[in-house]
């Protein structure tokens, strides 16, 4: 079922601000940091159109639960989705997610986004139901709540900033954590969200970290010189030896 008119125009206005506001930001290399998610919305949109042109589906490689067989699906999940809509609302979420990412953790991106892809991939196919799992929400969910719970974390203002634009645009994904509609894997979406969260606090010490002020660095050279001063004026006590003759 495609899109409505509505919903196509929202999306691709939402599509047109965050890139304005991203190049306002970034100013430079404004490319550089969209230009890894666009690869892989652009791979998203090719697999589909692959689908249609040849009249197949790729749903058998999707996650199995708990099958040895479903593994493959950890690889292949996040590529197959059941139709255009379906494409369409995990493929805005990972090009704004992914490029903020790459944006504020230019330094540890790569490996936020492998990990997330590979755990909640993982998680999900320990705790689904045995039905084949498909579609990237479950690597949206957990970019969404690196972000979230990153910025927290750090307490660095800039990444604050980011956690509450997370959740000023995609506050509503909280909704499908919860089994409200059997056709969507909620079991993915909550994979996604313990994966995001999990890496927020396995990577709490790379990358940006918590800005410190001029006052908060003063205080620091303060307390270094008060422990070198009290080191130079406390008292030592020496052992004399006295040299006795035979």
């Amino acid at each position: 079922m495609l899109p409505t008119e509505q919903q196509l125009v929202a999306l691709i206005l939402l599509f047109l601000v965050f890139f304005l506001v991203f190049g306002l930001i970034s100013k430079k290399n404004f490319f550089s940091h969209v230009t890894p998610s666009l690869i892989i919305v652009c791979l998203l949109f090719f697999i589909k159109a692959t689908e249609n042109y040849l009249n197949i589906n790729f749903i058998r490689f999707g996650i199995f639960p708990k099958s040895l067989d479903g593994l493959k699906g950890i690889l292949f999940m996040p590529f197959i989705h059941s139709g255009l809509k379906h494409l369409i609302n995990n493929a805005i979420p990972i090009l704004i997610l992914g490029s903020a990412l790459k944006f504020f953790y230019r330094e540890i991106y790569k490996e936020i986004f492998i990990w997330s892809w590979l755990i909640s991939g993982i998680w999900l196919w320990t705790i689904g139901r045995p039905s084949f799992h498909i579609g990237a929400s479950g690597v949206v969910y957990a970019l969404a709540s690196f972000l979230f719970f990153s910025g927290i974390i750090r307490k660095n203002n800039k990444l604050i900033s980011v956690s509450l634009f997370v959740v000023f645009i995609y506050g509503g994904m909280i909704w499908g954590l919860f089994p409200i509609i059997e056709s969507i894997s909620w079991e993915g979406h909550v994979s996604g969200a313990i994966a995001g969260l999990f890496l927020a606090f396995w990577f709490k010490n790379d990358g940006p970290q918590k800005m410190q002020y001029y006052y908060e660095i003063e205080e620091e050279i303060e307390k270094y010189n008060d422990s070198i001063r009290n080191y130079f004026l406390t008292p030592k006590f020496e052992l004399n030896h006295a040299l006795s003759c035979p």
